[in-house]
């Protein structure tokens, strides 16, 4: 059984990574895609990540937690381990040099230090994501891992595309950064395999392994998505797309989990 649920976690974020990939392959859809474009695609993208890590890791990791007797300590360590997820991150982005997104539009303006330096900031949020997919498979029994699994797929399209984006403004062919932006989808099941043998250690800590992951997502929604797309002055737009993304994730996460 726990081979079966392995199995079942590894290949689901295989496929949400490999959706990476899909994104990279839209940069032979245009022949010029604008800032504003990306950061509507993005937009959209966090308020998906918002929905899935509330509704599938936070919200039914917090409904297991107050079953327990002493609500006050296990409160207190729900609390400690949502901010875990979010110092893990945290540590990562400022041990592994990175850079965040800065380019209008792609073109021949963009030098291969700075793309490779912001691919690596896209990077390091593929093993966070792939920690959230194996922990909620691994949780499988509480939630429904499904919708966890479409909001994080939803969201590697637009930073499939900003990958391949970078590359081919420092240079690069379309059919080398749409590669690129399949082997950096590859990041995703490594985390996973963490979070499965995470929460094979024992199922009381089940719920703060979904409240870590939980909060690992939400830092990448809150320090990493979000102020790259609300640097612009269309504010209003970028925020009716979070919106938008988030109805449209919790719409999904109410039909699947019935």
């Amino acid at each position: 059984m726990i081979n079966q649920v392995f199995l079942h976690g590894f290949f689901a974020a295989l496929i949400a990574g490999l959706i990476t990939g899909l994104g990279g392959l839209c940069i032979f859809f245009k022949k010029r895609y604008f800032k504003a474009e990306i950061n509507m695609l993005l937009n959209v993208a966090a308020g998906v990540m918002l929905a899935a890590s509330f509704f599938s890791l936070l919200v039914p990791s917090m409904n297991q937690i107050v079953r327990y007797d002493d609500i006050y300590y296990t409160a207190f360590k729900y609390v400690i381990a949502v901010f875990g997820g979010v110092l893990l991150v945290w540590i990562l982005n400022l041990a592994i040099p990175h850079e965040h997104n800065s380019m209008g539009h792609h073109g021949p303006c963009f030098d291969i230090k700075k793309a490779w330096l912001f691919i690596i900031a896209i990077t390091l949020h593929k093993l966070p994501e792939g920690l959230a997919v194996g922990v909620a498979y691994g949780a499988e029994n509480i939630i429904n891992p499904l919708s966890l699994v479409v909001g994080i797929a939803a969201h590697n399209i637009p930073e499939g595309l900003t990958i391949a984006i970078s590359l081919v403004a420092a240079g690069n062919s379309r059919i080398r950064a749409a590669l690129t932006a399949f082997v950096i989808g590859l990041v995703q099941p490594l985390g996973a395999i963490i979070g499965l043998f995470l929460m094979g250690v024992s199922f009381n800590i089940v719920p703060y392994g979904m409240a870590l992951a939980g909060g690992t997502l939400l830092f990448v929604v809150i320090n990493e998505i979000l102020p790259e797309t609300y640097g612009n002055k269309n504010t209003n737009s970028s925020a009716a797309a979070v919106f938008i993304g988030f109805i449209i994730m919790t719409y999904l996460t109410m039909v699947i989990a019935d």
